[in-house]
Order: structure tokens, then C-alpha cells, then sequence
């Protein structure tokens, strides 16, 4: 049986960027993917995801300034996820959150640069 698993979706503002950041409990870190849209508009068409450094667990529910002040981070979409497949270059989630609910998945490209859209 496959055990549920917290995410969260932070967007991340600074003086010269916007930017959603996907981040997944896995043991006691957050793997996570810059994304380039909101969840919101994951759910119509796919966002390119690129995999960054890896967050501490204290991420899950912070809200406020980083780096220095110089950015500010807000909660966009939280929940719990299941990983129903895994490979090399591919992901699949099952995710149950307040905006993306449903299958999801995570397609690698090459190096650090993925895909993360909705399956129909």
C-alpha cells in the first residue's frame, strides 16, 4: 500500500521573477521543481519544471520573506500526494490538494528540466 505523502506549491516572488515552486515530502526533505505557471494554469496545459536544490521540511507551511528579504514566499496549493509510478524519467502523482487534484505527472527532458501537467 502506497503511503500518503505531503506538497506544497509556494509562489515565489522577488524584485525580477515570479515563480511557482513544487515541493515533495520525501523522508525528511522537500524534492523540489521551479515551476513557470500557477497551479491554476496547470490544470489546463503543462508547466515546465526544473528540479533545484532540495528544501528542509520547514518549507511545508512557511509563508514570508527569503533570501535575505530580498523575495517573499505564500502558500498557493497544499495537500497530500501519493507516487503511483516512478522511473528515471517519469513520475506519476496522485495529488489531492485544495487546487490540483487528480493524476499528474512529472516527464523528464534532460538534466535538471521537466514537465509537469495533468492526465486527462
Amino acid at each position: 500500500m502506497t503511503t500518503s505523502q505531503r506538497f506544497v506549491i509556494q509562489e515565489h516572488t522577488n524584485p525580477d521573477d515570479l515563480h511557482w515552486d513544487l515541493m515533495l515530502e520525501c523522508n525528511d526533505i522537500l524534492q523540489t521543481y521551479r515551476l513557470g505557471k500557477a497551479p491554476e494554469e496547470i490544470l489546463t496545459s503543462p508547466a515546465t519544471a526544473e528540479k533545484i536544490f532540495d528544501h528542509p521540511m520547514r518549507f511545508l507551511t512557511y509563508e514570508g520573506p527569503v533570501n535575505d528579504g530580498k523575495g517573499n514566499v505564500k502558500i498557493a496549493d497544499l495537500g497530500t500526494y501519493q507516487k503511483t509510478e516512478s522511473s528515471d524519467n517519469s513520475i506519476h502523482l496522485g495529488l489531492d490538494g485544495k487546487i490540483l487534484t487528480g493524476e499528474f505527472l512529472l516527464s523528464h527532458i534532460n538534466e535538471n528540466l521537466w514537465q509537469f501537467e495533468m492526465l486527462k
